[in-house]
Formats: C-alpha cells, structure tokens, sequence
C-alpha cells in the first residue's frame, strides 16, 4: 500500500521533523537494556553529524525522534573531516551537488542496517528487521512542535505499556529533566516550555489527548 506523501516529507536545511519506524510484522525491536543503548549509540554515530534532536523515545517495536536537519556548512564539514576513501558515494554526490534529501535517507538507512545487523547477530535472526520505508513528517508550525514533541514523550501511554509516561525509562523526558550532559538539544526544549516546571505541566496536562489533534502527525504508527 503506497505511503501518504505527508508521511514522506523531503529533508531541507535547519528544518524540524517527526522521524518514526516499526519493525515488520511488529516483531520486538529491543530484547535488552543492550539493545536500547547500542541503537542510540548507532543514532549518534550516523545521525548527530546531520541532524540535531529535540526529543526521541523507544518503543518494544518502534521509535520516534525529533529531529532539526543542520546547516549545510557543517555537514559539508563533517563530509570533508572524513577521509576521501572513507567517504561513501552518497556523501561524495552531497559536496558536489547538495542532495542533502538522499543523504539524509542514506544515513537513516546506514543506522538501521548496522544495528538489524548486530541485532540479527545477536538472536540468530535472518531477513529485515525494519520496515523498509521510515516515515517523516515536517513539523511547520510552533503548535505542531508542542503537540509532537508531548506525543513523542508520552507514546508509551498511549500504548498502554505504563500507566503514565513519566515512569518509562527509554525516552528523553528523562534527559531534559536532568543535569547530567546530554547531546539533546534541552536548553531550547526547556526554553520553548518556559522552564521545567512548565515543560513537566505542559506534558501532564496533554499527556491523555494528545492523539486527537486535528494536526495529526503519523498514519498508523
């Protein structure tokens, strides 16, 4: 079934997305506490050098991020730090011609091939373990920023995995609350809310009806 142009959105520079992918057949994503920390380890080798991120959470057989695409000067910069034979020929095509949508979708593909790598390894497991087209959708407007950001946070709750979402632990609620150092982008998170206090009230008080929005932004998840 071809997949809603919505959910297809094309990477631009200094742009926000909504990034999400499952598993097939919702098989289980994540075993182990080792396997939620090796896929943000992965994240941040193939990920951080394009893209900076407000907020992620991981799900048994899914996740989302959200992410803010970087500026065209340091990603051609990150490209060019690594050493030409080491370049891959989609990073090479980037410096000279910009298809910054194609290297996006490469890097995201790279993660999930390295981990279904390790994961299959791992469990003696054959065949994808990812749905093979990842969704994203561009968040256009300061609303939608809230209401995907409070979504993100609180998708365990909604899919009933905890009783309320403060209490799961694979998510960046955590790290914003928290003064230990984090690559999550949580000065402008907290600033956006206002302060902690006001950020924990805002997820509080949206937490039970955050999927009714009318400016909805993911199919069926």
């Amino acid at each position: 079934m071809p997949v809603n142009k919505k959910y297809l959105a094309v990477f631009e520079f200094d742009k926000i997305y909504h990034v999400y992918n499952r598993t097939n057949n919702n098989e289980l994503l994540f075993r182990s506490a080792d396997n939620y920390y090796y896929f943000l380890k992965q994240f941040d080798f193939y990920i951080s050098p394009i893209a900076e991120t407000f907020a992620w959470n991981l799900l048994p057989n899914h996740f989302h991020f959200l992410i803010k695409i970087r500026a065209s000067t340091f990603i051609e910069k990150w490209i060019k730090s690594i050493p030409v034979e080491k370049q891959t020929k989609t990073e090479q095509h980037f410096l000279s011609g910009n298809n910054l949508n194609t290297l996006v979708e490469m890097e995201f593909k790279r993660l999930f091939t390295s981990y279904a790598m390790a994961y299959n390894k791992m469990y003696k497991r054959r065949g994808n373990l990812f749905s093979r087209t990842f969704k994203r959708v561009e968040i256009l407007k300061d609303s939608q920023f809230t209401q995907a950001l409070v979504y993100i946070h609180a998708n365990a709750q909604k899919h009933q995995l905890v009783k309320d979402f403060y209490t799961y632990p694979w998510t960046s609620y955590h790290s914003i609350l928290s003064d230990k150092p984090t690559k999550i982008l949580r000065d402008q998170v907290l600033g956006w809310f206002g302060g902690k206090e006001q950020f924990k009230q805002v997820h509080k008080d949206m937490s039970d009806y955050y999927y009714s929005f009318s400016d909805a932004i993911e199919d069926d998840e």
